[in-house]
């Protein structure tokens, strides 16, 4: 199957809200200090202004859901995904890897300081098992605790109007054409830049 080319479709499409899993090792006390720690900051720069982001009350101190570790859950809106992804990218902490000695040939690296990122459609399981990415090393899930398809979109935080939930206006389709054409014409001129196909 052919990746859609189709405007409409694509932009009816889009995923309008993520969750971001922050993983650490519940028995390690220094790893769920610095999730902790990097959980206040988000906080603090969602309550100053730099993004909207939402941190689950709770932290999972044990194994739950699909999730294997300790982990707590970080809700964003379409509107502020770069500036989420951005500050976990450089903000995550250190990535450290510790070496388990099974049998003296055989060495298993293990990272910490992982990040599952997923969004939040009508398919949770696909959500989770295949439109996923990791900051860090990946966990294995247990996907057999998530439905296949819901009704509905899991709405989160409504009352924000970001997200599934916003009421902003968007660009028409025939904004969104004139607004490509003026790109192409502005790449033209740029050689390492690919040219849209003329069909």
């Amino acid at each position: 199957m052919s990746p859609s080319t189709d405007v409409k479709e694509v932009v009816e499409s889009a995923i309008k809200e993520w969750h971001f899993h922050i993983y650490f090792h519940q028995r390690n006390a220094d790893e769920h200090h610095a999730a902790l720690e990097l959980r206040d900051a988000v906080l603090r720069l969602r309550r100053d202004g730099a993004f909207v982001a939402v941190p689950l009350f709770r932290v999972n101190t044990d194994p739950i859901g699909p999730h294997p570790v300790g982990s707590y859950e970080i809700w964003c809106p379409a509107e502020s995904f770069v500036s989420v992804y951005s500050y976990l990218c450089l903000n995550r902490g250190n990535l450290r890897f510790v070496r388990h000695h099974f049998r003296e040939d055989i060495t298993m690296l293990t990272g910490f300081d992982s990040v599952l990122v997923h969004p939040l459609t009508r398919e949770q399981r696909k959500d989770h098992e295949i439109r996923h990415a990791w900051l860090g090393p990946s966990f294995p899930l247990d996907l057999s605790t998530l439905p296949v398809k819901s009704d509905e979109v899991p709405l989160q935080y409504a009352s924000l109007k970001l997200g599934y939930s916003s009421a902003a206006p968007q660009l028409s389709l025939e904004e969104r054409k004139r607004l490509g054409t003026n790109i192409e014409n502005i790449l033209r001129h740029e050689k390492e830049a690919a040219k849209a196909p003329s069909d």
